[in-house]
């Protein structure tokens, strides 16, 4: 085989923020906006030539020697090449080139995309045969190790096993996971990307999983069988004021009410219950805001409009924080006039246009 073209969508997550690299629950699902790798073999040894079509920018290097650059999309490239490498897989020289429709620094994970079609890609293209989990956590690794992000397993996750119309619960400790059909009859998930990204987004997400880190230390010492902020309850928590700072003991409260959310969530959905579904998700936002506080004015004022509005049933921020999209439940025959205002409200307010998304729920990884 000499040429392959692979598929990775980004991913929406209903409910279950910053839970997943706690060992805890989340409720995604991959969309239908993806990144597209083509790959073929070049005929040489090592030599590597990749193009990115949306920034119009190549990188190229040898398999042989190769080193993270200051940013960018080509450390996410080379890191999925090393972690392969690392498994021992024999890849050559090729060349690639990539596109994509997943919005950047919206929390839809185009990252994952990215990654993700690149290794699917690269194990269909050498033959590499590679399962599903490996893909998964090469894709993982490749952020972790040579992006400098410590990522959690969701995006990867979702990008390579979402199914259409079905969201997914997973448990990101045992990997467990189950899919659930999404049916929201008169209602829809509507994305509004507040097109801001603050430089806080890289620094502070890799500070909060220290601080849930510093936590689990602290309570393991009280609890030994606390080996992750999943172990921990809300009477444990209660208990543990004393020896928890402030700051830690809101991280923690976050974490242990963000995992109780996911599955309250999961059962509003079956039973139809969207009322009380997007009650949580407004729940979900205050706890963001207030205990993990990863939000920011823009996203704030979003959800705050969503609220003055009975048609929406409920909205929260979505991804790492600090910039990014909203994700809302409107009324289908509403939703033209909510962005509307939406828009108008935002533009007059930060000076800043909103980019609205409709989204369906799609499969995962492919090959064409």
């Amino acid at each position: 085989m000499y040429e392959v073209i692979a598929h990775s969508p980004g991913r929406i997550n209903i409910i279950g923020e910053h839970t997943d690299y706690n060992d805890g629950f989340v409720l995604p699902a991959a969309i239908d906006k993806r990144t597209t790798f083509k790959l073929r073999k070049n005929s040489t040894e090592n030599q590597v030539h990749i193009k990115s079509i949306n920034f119009n920018t190549t990188h190229h290097f040898e398999l042989t020697s190769f080193e993270p650059v200051q940013r960018g999309w080509e450390n996410y490239v080379m890191g999925v090449v090393k972690e392969l490498q690392k498994l021992e897989a024999k890849l050559e020289g090729f060349d690639g080139e990539f596109e994509g429709d997943v919005p950047i620094g919206a929390g839809m994970s185009s990252s994952a995309a990215l990654v993700c079609s690149l290794a699917y890609g690269l194990n269909e293209l050498f033959e590499l045969n590679l399962d599903t989990w490996q893909l998964i956590k090469v894709s993982q690794l490749a952020e972790h190790n040579f992006v400098g992000i410590k990522c959690g397993i969701i995006d990867q996750f979702t990008s390579m096993l979402g199914k259409e119309d079905q969201v997914m619960l997973l448990d990101c400790r045992s990997l467990e996971y189950k899919y659930y059909p999404l049916d929201l009859q008169e209602y829809e998930l509507i994305l509004l990307n507040t097109n801001v990204s603050h430089s806080l987004v890289e620094s502070e997400y890799n500070k909060r999983r220290q601080e849930c880190q510093e936590a689990v230390h602290i309570l393991h010492k009280k609890s030994p069988r606390i080996q992750s902020l999943r172990d921990l309850t809300q009477v444990q928590l209660y208990q543990s004021q004393k020896e928890l700072s402030k700051l830690l003991h809101k991280r923690c409260k976050h974490v242990t009410s963000e995992n109780q959310r996911v599955h309250l969530a999961l059962k509003s959905l079956l039973n139809k219950n969207f009322n009380n579904l997007g009650r949580l998700m407004y729940q979900s936002h205050h706890s963001l805001k207030n205990d993990y506080e990863v939000s920011c004015p823009e996203l704030d004022f979003l959800v705050e409009q969503a609220s003055k509005n009975a048609f929406v049933l409920g909205s929260r921020m979505m991804g790492g924080g600090f910039g990014g999209c909203t994700l809302s439940i409107i009324k289908q025959d509403k939703t033209s006039e909510f962005i509307e205002q939406a828009s108008t409200n935002y533009y007059n307010q930060f000076k800043l246009e909103l980019s609205p998304y409709s989204v369906k729920i799609s499969d995962g990884s492919s090959i064409v």
